[in-house]
């Protein structure tokens, strides 16, 4: 069976307005409304249109979080994955580990392809696909706008790059990682959430894959951003220039 294997994580939803602890140890999560990383939302939109093009025949999400990031798979399930495997894990991981549990993951279910978005929203590493990629001894192409399967073993992806557009072809098995201009991600409706929750969801731990817990950084402390200082409005270009140079930016 050709399955691809898509790699999601629990963020704090992009339109919350992201608040720090008063005693600055992390960010407030209580009652926040949490959801799949956007860009690894777009990931799960690409397999399964590639699945429905008959590329696959079987869409798997996977996730490394607390049991409440079972909302999330399900929320993938909904979107039309046909199964889901949750890690266990009751704090944030590092790239390297989360890679490493993918890998176990990967070695279970043999995908033909692996899909994650390019970087995770809260910590911003992008570095968990290139990590997996490496791990696993298979190719990679990152940052992915464009996704063909040109061949039984091989696909062809556009990226982007500082200078513009990047074509790679690469041999299957594979690792890609998507950009925000791939796809737009399917709404999802009731009725599929409704089915989404007796599609099957497997739970398993590091300890049972194998793979050790470690801490390589430790956060110190956090600190919301200095807040803007409040804009001044001028009449022409003329005062707006006579203000730069007041400020010695011009």
């Amino acid at each position: 069976m050709k399955r691809i294997l898509v790699g999601i994580k629990r963020v704090v939803d992009y339109n919350v307005r992201i608040r720090v602890k008063p005693d600055g140890s992390g960010v407030v999560t209580d009652g926040v409304k949490m959801s799949i990383n956007p860009f690894d939302e777009i990931a799960l939109e690409e397999a399964l249109r590639l699945k429905e093009r008959g590329a696959a025949d079987e869409v798997i999400v996977a996730t490394i979080g607390p049991a409440d990031t079972q909302q999330q798979l399900r929320t993938a399930l909904a979107m039309g994955a046909d199964r889901a495997v949750l890690v266990q894990a009751e704090r944030g991981l590092e790239p390297l580990v989360a890679a490493k549990a993918l890998l176990k993951i990967v070695e279970r279910e043999q995908p033909f392809l692996v899909i994650l978005g390019k970087q995770a929203i809260d910590d911003d590493n992008s570095q968990t696909g290139q990590m997996l990629a490496a791990l696993w001894d298979r190719p990679q192409a990152t940052f992915a706008s464009k996704v063909e399967l040109t061949g039984e073993h091989t696909a062809r992806v556009t990226r982007e790059v500082d200078a513009g557009l990047e074509v790679l072809e690469v041999d299957l098995p594979a690792v890609i990682t998507t950009d925000l201009r791939l796809n737009e991600p399917r709404y999802v409706k009731l009725p599929e959430i409704m089915k989404a929750k007796k599609k099957p969801l497997d739970t398993l731990t590091l300890e049972t894959l194998g793979v050790a817990l470690r801490q390589g950084l430790k956060p110190v402390r956090f600190e919301p951003p200095p807040q803007r200082q409040r804009g001044i409005r001028v009449k022409d270009a003329a005062e707006l220039v006579s203000v730069l140079k007041g400020k010695g930016l011009i």
